[in-house]
């Protein structure tokens, strides 16, 4: 199949099947790189009311940048994947301090947090360039019309790829293009129960005509799932909650939570005796067992947790200098300031809520 026709064939699709989103034909790189953002590892209806929000939030880049880190961690609450919300706003400092967006894709790229896929969208739909935006999707749809069994996880099936979408770009119109080609994928080249019989590229299909579509596109590798065994304690004292701010370099940094023990094996959820689980329980304070054999699963972790409550009393004696490390209270008023995995607010919520 010759490009022009691949691209007549995408173009008039998107004329009649194309999603009128609030960050589309809008011109704004800002706007774009903040949807861009939210929709990796997340599904467009539920980035959709996140983006709404943020943007309101936050309007522009100096507002983004003039923001604290909790801020924005506070935005970004319940979308997962908190890294993407800290190199936002890194970037978004970047972006003021060197005088407004970028204008080239090199300058683009560069930015923190962005790679090629982000770079190449921005540029494309805000900017007008030339430029092929290569996502999960366009790999779906190039490798099932084109029947190209590279695996798409090492650099040669990349590098093969990418040679194919620059090949059938339209670079009259990319914007329309490249987002023709992401919603083609989306709606009717799904990954699952793809719309074959009516797709604009039966004929030519290479994966329908083959019975190759549940085949590709091909990945390489396989990351095994991590497993993690958390406890985790609401400490409580007079309608204040117990919290701490989890470290960077592991799993939700920057994010707070209530009290954590971390265990080695699954069965062993009984709570342990710490020595200030032991100073609480001396304080008078009550235990109750909240939950047990809760999971939660994360893209290549799956996080296995227990909850325990253990109110003390309102007139112990208990203080700041007595907390562990890096632990404080926080009043149930208080608690909307901060961001929180959501483990912890669906598990507990009903109970403290956050």
């Amino acid at each position: 199949m010759k490009a022009k026709q691949f691209q007549e064939i995408i173009e008039s699709w998107y004329a009649s099947n194309k999603r009128e989103l609030p960050w589309r034909d809008v011109g704004n790189p800002y706007l774009i790189w903040v949807s861009e953002i939210i929709l990796q590892q997340t599904r467009i209806n539920q980035g959709y009311d996140y983006y709404l929000r943020f943007t309101a939030r936050f309007p522009d880049v100096a507002a983004l940048a003039a923001a604290s880190e909790d801020e924005v961690l506070k935005a970004w609450e319940g979308l997962g994947y908190y890294s993407r919300a800290r190199n936002l706003h890194a970037a978004a400092k970047s972006i003021v301090a060197h005088g407004g967006f970028p204008r080239t894709y090199e300058e683009v790229r560069s930015l923190k947090g962005i790679g090629d896929y982000t770079a190449a969208a921005i540029c494309s739909f805000a900017y007008g360039m030339p430029v092929a935006t290569i996502d999960g999707n366009v790999y779906r749809v190039l490798s099932r019309v084109f029947g190209i069994d590279a695996p798409i996880d090492t650099t040669q099936g990349r590098r093969e790829f990418k040679e194919l979408a620059d090949s059938l770009l339209d670079v009259e119109r990319p914007a329309d293009y490249n987002q023709a080609l992401m919603d083609f994928g989306a709606l009717q080249c799904c990954p699952s129960s793809p719309q074959c019989i009516s797709c604009p590229f039966h004929e030519f299909c290479v994966a329908y005509k083959g019975d190759l579509i549940d085949l590709l596109p091909v990945k390489s590798k396989k990351v095994a799932l991590k497993h993690r065994f958390f406890i985790y304690v609401l400490i409580t004292k007079g309608g204040s909650l117990l919290i701490h701010r989890r470290r960077k370099g592991d799993i939700w940094a920057g994010l707070y939570e209530p009290y954590l023990i971390e265990r080695e094996r699954a069965d062993d959820t009984a709570l342990p005796d710490t020595p200030f689980i032991e100073y609480c329980l001396q304080m008078g304070a009550s235990l109750k067992l909240l939950a047990q054999d809760v999971k939660h699963v994360l893209t290549h972790r799956v996080i296995h947790a227990a909850f325990y409550m253990l109110d003390l009393p309102a007139d112990s004696s208990a203080d700041s200098s007595c907390l562990p490390e890096g632990y404080f209270f926080v009043t149930r008023e208080d608690l909307n300031r901060y961001a929180f995995p959501v483990l912890t607010t669906k598990s507990v919520g009903h109970l403290f809520p956050f």
